[in-house]
């Protein structure tokens, strides 16, 4: 099976799917990308590529070549996915992420199409050819449908030792990241002093939940000479941890510092007036 740009802005392209039933074997043609966004603002154009794999298991995973300096690529590969019986394909999703190779950074995610096999005509996948078109959707549309979730942490200032104590407890209503309506959480998190970030720390995976409890405990050490907390701040980070692509962010949020307010500012306060408690607040993540 493959995907069909004709339309815009941007689409991912399929161009057929056979199924072999002597083979248990699907096949998978990627044919084209067309009006892709340029990724490369000084050349006006990406390097693309797409990645493929098979939910809700994501056991087959497989990638086209990269295109150079290309928005409208054409790559015409097949890809055979072998163990797979005919009653399975309704059960099945194809998951395409299309990407911008960086050689320097992370490659920049473009966007991703979702299709699933019990919306097209499958019992014609033996013997014909079936093409599919779908547009490219920006994978930060599910997540701002849905809202970001909570994050509920807990802080410890210890001015004698000049320690600041962060225990991550857990989140909740944490946003469907994949198609099966999950995700697999976890938090990173940076100090900052006067502006620089100067320690990172960053919990355990957790697989399969839009609930994750954390409980997990970190300790940062503050710059001696300052004064206690006043030039210190805090980001988290929550992420969905990704094995195809790089891991996504889902929501923000930031203890101290000029950016604080609301909720965060009255915890970060409170823990700057009440040295050597522990004390925790939920707080709503921000794009």
């Amino acid at each position: 099976m493959a995907f069909l740009s004709e339309v815009n802005p941007v689409q991912p392209v399929a161009k057929h799917k056979i199924y072999k039933h002597d083979k248990n074997a699907l096949i998978v043609s990627v044919v084209r990308c067309r009006d892709l966004p340029a990724k490369d603002p000084n050349l006006g154009s990406s390097d693309p590529y797409v990645k493929l794999q098979l939910l809700p298991d994501k056991q087959h995973k497989v990638k086209t070549r990269v295109l150079r300096k290309t928005r409208n690529p054409v790559y015409d590969e097949d890809f055979t996915f072998y163990g797979i019986n005919f009653n399975q394909l309704p059960s099945i999703t194809l998951h395409f992420v299309v990407l911008s190779f960086d050689r320097y950074s992370r490659d920049d995610i473009i966007g991703e199409v979702f299709c699933a096999l019990n919306t097209v005509d499958i019992n014609q996948a033996e013997n014909q050819q079936i093409a599919l078109c779908r547009e490219i959707q920006p994978r930060s549309l599910k997540i701002r449908s849905q809202g970001r979730g909570e994050l509920l942490v807990s802080l410890c200032w210890q001015p004698a030792a000049n320690r600041l104590t962060v225990v991550v407890l857990k989140a909740r209503n944490l946003p469907k990241m994949d198609v099966t309506g999950l995700a697999d959480p976890y938090v990173k998190m940076y100090l900052l002093y006067n502006g620089q970030r100067i320690a990172k720390k960053k919990t355990h995976v957790k697989k399969r939940t839009l609930s994750p409890v954390f409980n997990e405990s970190f300790v940062f050490d503050i710059p001696a000479g300052g004064e206690g907390l006043e030039n210190v701040n805090l980001e988290f980070l929550l992420l969905d941890w990704d094995r195809v692509t790089k891991n996504e962010v889902i929501g923000r949020l930031e203890l101290g510092g000029p950016k604080c307010t609301g909720s965060a500012l009255h915890h970060w306060n409170e823990v700057c007036n009440s040295p050597r408690r522990q004390i925790a607040d939920w707080h709503k993540l921000r794009e």
